[in-house]
Parts: C-alpha cells; sequence; structure tokens
C-alpha cells in the first residue's frame, strides 16, 4: 500500500510525462505548509526561467502568512509578470500530483488573469 507522499508523486509522473511529450515550457508549483514555491521550467527541463515564492523579501511584507490562498495569489500574480518578462506567455500547469483545489487552484487564477496562457 502506497502512502499520502508517495501516491503523489505518482500522480506528479504521470503530469510530468505527459509534459515532457508535448515539448512545452512548465510552470512547476511546490508547495509547503508555510510557504508555496513557483518556477516556470524551460521545455528542455534544464533552465529555470522565472520563479516566485513567499520566500521572498517583498512578498514576505505583503503578507504575514505564506501558508494560505491570499499568499499564493500573490506568487501567481509574480510568476506571471515575471515569465512575460522573460518572454513566455504559455505554460503547461505542473501542480506536482496536488488537487487543484485552494492554494493551487489561487495561484493558478491569479497566473491566469495576469497574463498566462495555460
Amino acid at each position: 500500500m502506497l502512502n499520502k507522499k508517495e501516491t503523489r508523486l505518482r500522480r506528479a509522473r504521470k503530469t510530468r510525462a505527459r509534459i515532457a511529450d508535448q515539448k512545452a515550457v512548465r510552470l512547476a508549483i511546490h508547495r509547503t505548509n508555510q510557504h508555496i514555491y513557483a518556477q516556470v521550467i524551460s521545455a528542455c527541463g534544464g533552465k529555470i526561467l522565472a520563479s516566485a515564492s513567499t520566500v521572498e523579501a517583498d512578498v514576505r511584507k505583503e503578507v504575514g502568512n505564506g501558508g494560505n490562498a491570499a499568499a499564493a495569489a500573490i506568487v501567481g500574480k509574480r510568476i506571471a509578470e515575471k515569465a512575460k518578462s522573460a518572454g513566455v506567455t504559455s505554460v503547461a500547469f505542473d501542480r506536482s500530483g496536488n488537487k487543484y483545489h485552494g492554494r493551487i487552484k489561487a495561484l493558478a487564477d491569479a497566473a491566469r488573469e495576469h497574463g498566462l496562457q495555460f
């Protein structure tokens, strides 16, 4: 029987394999209880084009708690702006096996609102 982490990683592997077949730039999310991190990774998978997280000093000033949907929305906005300045408009959303709900959904919606397409 698989534990919670192993099942999440199994789901993530399937998603990443599909994204690799498409040879698409991906928006990868990493979520912890305290923080949320987002990276735009090149199609070859070898280069990080943009990144944003609740650990950054400017985001820390805006939000007290990095582990809520409001903080995730701010990270979504920042990653969209940074990706656009790096010349990326279209990405594949890699939610790392997490449910599309709560903080993950808040980040995705904010990124879409600010110009990222996925």
